[in-house]
């Protein structure tokens, strides 16, 4: 993709060659539209969130709001350096606040070289079997709430509604519930 991308970087034809091609010159001072700055930068500036975030939605949102960021300060006039030494610069800022929102703490520190394609599948970690068979042990109110609220997202008064319960009788299967499953998991459930 990035590869690509620079050929729509600002160019001028040059003479056709006895093959059939046309060649023509590239100038790495500049891109030729905002299409470009994307087209040329995306795929690192995804691997970058994807390698702080490490999954795929989150590093996608977070992409999507450096290149919304970027728009209006950055100069199409720029050169291809300035353009990513920029986008950096906006990726950390980005960064700082999602994890300030998520963690309540500043995280700007991004070093190092980054690879163009983040990993197509991550290691195994045996957290979704360790989760799995937890969840097997657990007595089925604990189990249905856990379900509801972690694994599809509920709110705790949507739970409760799901499982026909009060809000506050869904806090406390909640809480039981986890309490049972950290039990259940440090007992080395398989």
């Amino acid at each position: 993709m990035v590869r690509g991308a620079e050929s729509e970087r600002r160019t001028r034809p040059a003479t056709s060659t006895s093959s059939g091609r046309e060649l023509r010159l590239v100038a790495g001072d500049s891109y030729a539209s905002w299409e470009a700055v994307y087209r040329d930068n995306v795929t690192w500036v995804y691997a970058l969130m994807f390698g702080k975030v490490g999954n795929k939605p989150d590093a996608e949102d977070l992409t999507a709001e450096v290149f919304m960021a970027a728009l209006k300060p950055l100069r199409i006039t720029a050169s291809a350096p300035e353009v990513r030494a920029y986008l950096r610069a906006t990726a950390r800022t980005v960064l700082a606040a999602h994890w300030k929102a998520r963690m309540g703490r500043e995280i700007t520190a991004i070093e190092g070289d980054i690879a163009d394609d983040p990993p197509e599948q991550l290691p195994d970690s045996g957290a979704e079997g360790r989760a799995k068979a937890v969840l097997a042990e657990l007595p089925d109110r604990y189990r249905a709430i856990l379900e509801l609220r972690f694994l599809q997202g509920l709110s705790v008064k949507e739970a409760a509604q799901s499982m026909g319960v009060t809000v506050a009788n869904a806090k406390v299967l909640q809480h039981r519930a986890l309490q049972m499953a950290s039990q259940l998991n440090e007992g080395g459930a398989r």
